[in-house]
Order: structure tokens, then C-alpha cells, then sequence
């Protein structure tokens, strides 16, 4: 992770009805929490865990719920937090530790 909080701007074009709108929500909203923005590469062959995992962010921000699979939200969750623009929902990354410690 970086010196200042990061995240990832994530908007699914096969979802978002208006892509420049949803960019520019999620880029507000990340400003608002205080992270600088990185923005996934629609070009790449890499699904967005591995991306996000490569980018070593704190955060990835969406426009909402419905931009990321629940698959694919749990595998997020591994590595960073998520956070919803609308409705506005935080997911917290998954704990490292085990309750039974």
C-alpha cells in the first residue's frame, strides 16, 4: 500500500447506463473518503481481483452493488475494502486473523 490511501475506480460498461456519469460518481466519492483514484484498464485480459491485487490499493470504489458479482465481491474483499456510491454501502476487506485465536 502506498504512502496515501488509494483506491480503485471500478464501472462495469456492460452494467452502467451512462459510464462517464458513473466515473465521475465513483471518482467523487473516492475524493470525498480521501483516496487518491487508479482506474482499472478495460483492455486487460485480467479479471478485477487480479488487477486490484496488482495495483496493491486500500479500496475499491463502484458506482453500486450490482457492478461486481458476489464471487467476485468475496474475492475483492480478500484484498481490499469496497465501496458503493449508490446505495452508499462499505464492505470492510476479510480479517487475516482466526477466531479461534
Amino acid at each position: 500500500m502506498r504512502y496515501r490511501p488509494t483506491a480503485f475506480g471500478y464501472v462495469d460498461p456492460d452494467v452502467s447506463r451512462c459510464v462517464e456519469w458513473d466515473r465521475a460518481q465513483v471518482y467523487r466519492l473516492a475524493r470525498h473518503l480521501g483516496y487518491s483514484v487508479m482506474w482499472h484498464d478495460l483492455s486487460s485480459v485480467l479479471p478485477l481481483f487480479d488487477q486490484v491485487r496488482a495495483a496493491d490499493v486500500d479500496a475499491v470504489v463502484v458506482p453500486g452493488p450490482d457492478h461486481l458479482g458476489p464471487l467476485e465481491l468475496n474475492r475483492v474483499m480478500d484484498v481490499a475494502d469496497v465501496e458503493t456510491v449508490l446505495p452508499r454501502l462499505s464492505f470492510a476487506r476479510w480479517s487475516m486473523t482466526w477466531a479461534g485465536q
